[in-house]
């Protein structure tokens, strides 16, 4: 760290976000709920996790409409939880959101616990999401700290350490607390949430906007657009798929994926990773993956995909089935109902290719 946070006005930081805040904040459909309901601020926290707001808030108002309550959430089946959240990714978040509610629902009455402590042990809530629910919704003076929080912090402070290391981590949760006014947290962390996406940008901070433009350390040094520091990024894997369009008489077979793991409990077409030619590739991995004979493959299109931790090519064809099982994790689904079947951004669009 290049500065001495000691130095800092945390008060005059304090009067100014606040200041700013009050007329400039963000109307969203979350905020809007007088008092506080602490059920659509988990929802939208947890919906916001590596998702910009604009394209939160309409999932987030279905969401509402759908599954009104921690009690109807919790009797809703993973399909349809699933299903309501098809496009927003991290599916992970959607499943844990489910889970969660049947635990809010048994032990706790249906109404979230209002502590950090009792939060942490609840699917899906970190330190960020739990802090956050409680000071906005609770007003409980906890600090947040997210990506957005991350990146103001460290160039209000001019931080030099990664801020996704440990030692990053431990200076900025440090300043998130010492900056906590106290009870006021919940507007506060929302403002600086705000700030993040409006003012204090990744790529080229709209400084001369900024409330706290003549208290940012990283602005003074001229160092603001080298904050935050992350550390370096591992080449992204690339894989080439082979994925098998198998019709019979008006419908298709669809797989299940594992409820565990990536895209978890959603539904695709029968694929595998290949090496060489796809088409020739394709036979082999319904055969090892599914066991499957196909016969007649005819290329219908290719699609492609970046997740976070590797990159697809999904070549699709359409074929024959000559002999395969039916297990509980195959189904033949008819044509007009693919939309009823959650699935990830690849098999949606081979869907829509087949439906053309």
């Amino acid at each position: 760290m290049t500065s001495n946070p000691a130095s800092h006005s945390f008060q005059t930081v304090q009067s100014r976000l606040l200041d700013w805040y009050r007329e400039n904040k963000r109307t969203l459909p979350w905020r809007d709920r007088r008092p506080p309901d602490a059920y659509a601020v988990w929802v939208s926290e947890i919906m916001l996790q590596q998702t910009r707001v604009e394209a939160v808030i309409p999932y987030f108002e279905k969401w509402m409409e759908q599954f009104p309550s921690v009690q109807v959430l919790a009797e809703a089946s993973e399909q349809d939880v699933l299903t309501a959240w098809e496009g927003l990714g991290y599916y992970s978040r959607a499943r844990n959101l489910h889970k969660a509610a049947k635990i809010i629902a048994d032990e706790y009455q249906g109404r979230l616990p209002g502590e950090v402590a009792l939060l942490l042990k609840l699917p899906g809530i970190g330190r960020y999401t739990a802090g956050a629910i409680t000071s906005i919704a609770f007003d409980k003076d906890e600090p947040a700290l997210d990506g957005n929080l991350k990146r103001v912090y460290a160039r209000l402070y001019d931080v030099s350490e990664p801020v996704d290391s440990p030692a990053g981590e431990k200076i900025l949760w440090r300043l998130a607390k010492e900056n906590l006014p106290v009870g006021h947290a919940g507007d506060f962390n929302q403002a600086l949430m705000d700030l993040g996406s409006t003012v204090c940008l990744p790529k080229r901070p709209r400084c001369l906007i900024c409330p706290l433009m003549m208290d940012c350390k990283a602005r003074a040094n001229g160092t603001q657009e080298m904050r935050p520091v992350k550390k370096p990024r591992k080449e992204i894997p690339h894989h080439i798929l082979a994925a098998g369009i198998i019709t019979r008489k008006g419908r298709v077979l669809l797989a299940k994926r594992p409820s565990n793991g990536l895209l978890g409990g959603m539904w695709e077409f029968p694929n595998g990773r290949v090496d060489g030619d796809p088409e020739k590739g394709l036979a082999n991995v319904l055969k090892t993956g599914y066991s499957l004979k196909v016969r007649r493959r005819e290329a219908v299109g290719v699609v492609q995909h970046a997740y976070t931790h590797f990159k697809v090519t999904v070549h699709a064809f359409r074929c024959d089935l000559e002999a395969g099982p039916e297990g509980t994790d195959l189904k033949w689904i008819p044509m007009k109902e693919l939309s009823d079947y959650p699935m990830g951004k690849v098999d949606r669009q081979i869907a829509n290719l087949i439906k053309q």
